[in-house]
C-alpha cells in the first residue's frame, strides 16, 4: 500500500490515542505486578501477538540488520518497559506521560550531537522552554506529595532519551526493513532477557497466579501489550518510514491530553501549578518541533 503524505496525521492521532492510554494501563497492571513482572509479561504477550500476525515477515533479513534490530529492540522497548513500570509506581500516570512529552527536544539534542543537525534560534528556546516546564512539573509534585520520590522521573527522562536514539537509528540503520519485521525482530530479540527475569521474579508461583489482583492485572497487561505495544509499535514504524524524526517524536506531546483525561477519571489530581508548568513543557516542544519556513 503507498503512503501517501497526510496519512502521517492519520498515525499521529490513533498512535496518541493508543499510547495516552498507556500509562493507566501501567497503572492498574502494578496493582497486582511487581515492575519487573509488569515489563517481562509485556514483552512476552507482545512478542505472541507478534508472532501470530507477522511470523513471516522475518525472511531475508542480514547479520547487520539484526544487529540493529537487537539494538533498538532494547532502546525502544525493553528498557522503556521497566522504566515506566518502575517510575510509575511513584508518579502518577498523567505526570509520566507529560514527562515523556520531552522525547521531541531529546530528539533535536540527538540530532545535534550525532547526526550534525542544524537547528534555529526559536528551537533553542523550545529545548530550555521544556526543560524549565519540567522542572516545574517535578516541583508542582513537591508540593501534593512531599514525600512522593520525584528522583523516579529520571527513570521517565531516560525512557525519553532512549526513544529519542531510537527513532534516528530505525531511520537511518534499518530503512530497508519492512514495519512488520522491524517490530517482530525488536521483540524476538529482547524475548529471552524478559524471561529470565520472569522466572526469578517468582510469578510463576501458584499462590501469586491466583490471586485476583493478579489476574486483573495480567488482562490490563494483555491489553496494553496487544494495543499499546503490538499494534503501536507496527504502526510507529510505519510512522518513522513517513514523517521526519523530529515530527514522529510529536507523538509525546498529543498524548499526554488523553493521560490527562484517563488520570483525571482514575481521581489522579493535578495543581494548577503543574497545568502551568504542562503548558510551558508543550509550547517548548512546539516551538522545538516547528519546521524552518520555506524561503
Amino acid at each position: 500500500m503507498q503512503l501517501i503524505p497526510q496519512n502521517k496525521w492519520i498515525y499521529l492521532f490513533i498512535l496518541s490515542i493508543i499510547w495516552g492510554s498507556s500509562y493507566i494501563l501501567i497503572k492498574r497492571g502494578l496493582v497486582g505486578l511487581t515492575p519487573i513482572q509488569l515489563g517481562s509479561v509485556r514483552i512476552v504477550f507482545s512478542t505472541i501477538f507478534l508472532l501470530i500476525m507477522c511470523y513471516k515477515s522475518l525472511q531475508g533479513l542480514s547479520k547487520n540488520e539484526w544487529k540493529w534490530l537487537v539494538i533498538t529492540g532494547f532502546l525502544g522497548t525493553f528498557f522503556p518497559s521497566f522504566f515506566f513500570a518502575f517510575a510509575q509506581q511513584y508518579i502518577d500516570s498523567a505526570v509520566a506521560a507529560i514527562m515523556n512529552s520531552l522525547t521531541p527536544i531529546f530528539t533535536l539534542l540527538v540530532g545535534i550531537g550525532f547526526f550534525a543537525t542544524k537547528i534555529l534560534a526559536r528551537q533553542y528556546v523550545g529545548i530550555f522552554l521544556g526543560f524549565i516546564g519540567s522542572v516545574g512539573l517535578i516541583w508542582g509534585g513537591t508540593q501534593i506529595n512531599a514525600s512522593q520520590p520525584m528522583g523516579y522521573v529520571l527513570l521517565i527522562m531516560c525512557a525519553s532519551m532512549c526513544y529519542a536514539v531510537n527513532i534516528y537509528f530505525l531511520k537511518h540503520k534499518l530503512a530497508r526493513v519492512s514495519p512488520m519485521a522491524m517490530t517482530l525482530g525488536n521483540f524476538i530479540a529482547i524475548l529471552p532477557p524478559a524471561v529470565v527475569l520472569l522466572l526469578f521474579s517468582d510469578f510463576f508461583s501458584i499462590q501469586q497466579l491466583q490471586t485476583n489482583r493478579v489476574q486483573t492485572s495480567l488482562l490490563y497487561i494483555a491489553l496494553l501489550a496487544f494495543f499499546g505495544t503490538a499494534i503501536a509499535k507496527v504502526m510507529f514504524n510505519r510512522f518513522v518510514k513517513m514523517a521526519s524524526a523530529v515530527f514522529v517524536s510529536s507523538v509525546t506531546y498529543t498524548l499526554p491530553i488523553v493521560a490527562l483525561f484517563w488520570g483525571t477519571l482514575d481521581g489522579e489530581y493535578i495543581n494548577t501549578f503543574q497545568l502551568l508548568a504542562t503548558a510551558v513543557i508543550l509550547i517548548g516542544v512546539s516551538l522545538a518541533n516547528r519546521p524552518k519556513k520555506p524561503n
